[in-house]
């Protein structure tokens, strides 16, 4: 147990470490700030040896944080959010006007619509969009590597506070030369002994359709996974199989076409989601009703 005697942190270093977490590294975090890059790694290299932690892993010029460096840039973001909604409200600022959101989502079709929507009250704010599957998306909300999260995944979590944008539901698509291609229409059944396209574990569209077919006995032939949604098309389009995806996502494009399950609903929502913790913060409180009066907008 190291020995932190009465030497603590100071606000200087945690602002520091959070620039350096924010950009990536020292050098772009002296860019994006009027700070020196060795006083920047001064202060982040004293925050750690104060308390006897690594919060970054340096690899040559660039740097990772550490579990311990990804904690405290979670409650960093936190501390910093609200500092800057303490000012606002100081200062009498009733509209938003600024800030940096971190957004998670499975998928750029729902999120878009909301970012771009809040772009329009104010031209300032600026994003940071990851995509991944829901499963990740949800483990980087609760980690605190992102403010808000959009995905089709529900959450019953305590800890989480989910609006319901929109109803969607999954459908199949082939190739255009593929025997099922005019149908339009097809059971469950007729994917047995068929190979089928699919996202990674993890991937909502991916275990909506397994569900179905283990509760309906359907067993296909052999499943190509592959880790994204345009990997997932292209793979199609190549002829190793048939693709499933939310209806509104599968978009115009003349290499496919789409079948209904006839037999079955594969029914699906799609949710923003944020920490019950973040709803007060002004960024955070304002995705989300954004994101609910789009909700609202269409139905």
């Amino acid at each position: 147990m190291p020995s932190i005697g009465f030497t603590y942190m100071t606000p200087t270093q945690l602002r520091a470490f959070h620039l350096v977490a924010e950009s990536g590294s020292f050098s772009a975090a002296a860019r994006a700030s009027d700070l020196s890059q060795p006083n920047l790694s001064g202060q982040v290299t004293a925050l750690e040896k104060t308390y006897g932690v690594r919060l970054f892993d340096r690899r040559g010029r660039g740097i990772a944080p550490t579990e311990t460096g990804r904690q405290l840039h979670g409650l960093t973001t936190r501390l910093f959010a609200l500092q800057e909604e303490a000012r606002a409200l100081l200062a009498g600022e009733q509209a938003l006007t600024r800030g940096h959101l971190r957004i998670a989502a499975d998928s750029a079709h729902h999120v878009v619509p909301i970012m771009a929507s809040l772009r329009k009250r104010a031209q300032n704010l600026t994003f940071a969009l990851s995509i991944d599957n829901s499963a990740v998306v949800l483990e980087r909300l609760l980690r605190h590597e992102a403010d808000v999260a959009v995905m089709a995944k529900s959450v019953s979590d305590p800890r989480l506070h989910a609006v319901r944008l929109r109803r969607d539901r999954l459908v199949l698509f082939a190739p255009a030369g593929h025997a099922f291609a005019r149908r339009g229409r097809v059971p469950l059944a007729a994917l047995s002994g068929l190979e089928l396209v699919l996202r990674e574990r993890g991937s909502i569209t991916r275990e909506v359709l397994e569900q179905a077919m283990a509760d309906a006995g359907v067993r296909p032939d052999a499943i190509v996974e592959v880790e994204t949604r345009e990997g997932v098309r292209e793979a199609v389009a190549a002829g190793f199989g048939i693709g499933a995806v939310f209806e509104s996502e599968l978009g115009q494009d003349r290499r496919f076409r789409r079948l209904v399950v006839s037999d079955r609903p594969l029914q699906v929502a799609e949710y923003a989601v944020c920490a019950q913790e973040s709803r007060r913060l002004a960024l955070v409180r304002a995705f989300m009703d954004e994101a609910e009066r789009l909700a609202e907008a269409a139905t």
